[in-house]
């Protein structure tokens, strides 16, 4: 939905880059563990999804513009009138560029590491294997403080209820392959997306989006 919204706007608004980035590296990481381990369903998802991210981040870089220097300028006139102005599209923001370039120099890092480093084998995968792990579970606790808020402001509606119900039923999935594989590296990070998926639906429950009042969007 959110890359059809950029599509359709021509902009990224209200849309945040951090989970693109995040996802993609978590994608790649685990890709790099199937092929490892030579998994094929770990290696099929994980090339899907990070080709997906990388195409998610390829156009949020495309249609982000400067914070200033670009778009619409309102401007007053002498009659008290207010005139818009196009101005020309900006190069994407710093902070998006340098994200990205940390993406790419993390992964070499991280490639340099497990390949060239780590000679043995299952040394190589165990370690891998835990750092996928950390930072999937890492991804799955980093709403917590956006799930605080809601509580506070009693409001629900900043959640997707579509995306809790497929980050539920994915964490399901993953724990049950992980189970019956006896891969604790794929079983466990899996389970802090079951818990905060419970909890998001809790919420939903507690305070459905139809009965509160307008809200501001949340920001990681």
């Amino acid at each position: 939905s959110d890359l059809r919204q950029m599509f359709t706007t021509k902009s990224v608004e209200n849309i945040q880059f951090l989970p693109f980035l995040t996802t993609d590296v978590n994608n790649l990481s685990w890709l790099g563990y199937g092929v490892l381990k030579q998994d094929w369903t770990l290696i099929a998802v994980n090339a899907v999804g990070a080709t997906l991210q990388t195409l998610y981040v390829l156009v949020y870089l495309y249609y982000s513009p400067a914070k200033v220097g670009g778009g619409r300028v309102a401007q007053c006139g002498d009659s008290g009138g207010v005139t818009l102005a196009l101005t020309a599209p900006s190069p994407p923001q710093r902070p998006v560029l340098l994200r990205s370039l940390l993406l790419l120099a993390v992964l070499a890092a991280g490639y340099g590491y497990f390949a060239l480093l780590i000679e043995d084998a299952r040394t190589r995968l165990a370690r891998l294997g835990l750092f996928c792990s950390v930072f999937t579970i890492s991804m799955y606790l980093s709403p917590l403080a956006d799930l605080a808020k809601i509580v506070r402001s009693r409001s629900a509606r900043c959640l997707s209820f579509p995306l809790t119900v497929t980050t539920f039923l994915a964490s399901t999935s993953w724990t049950l392959y992980g189970l019956q594989l006896r891969d604790p590296y794929i079983t466990v990070p899996n389970v802090p997306g079951i818990v905060t998926s419970v909890v998001r639906f809790w919420l939903f429950w507690r305070y459905p989006p139809g009965q509160d009042k307008p809200y501001r969007a949340l920001h990681a």
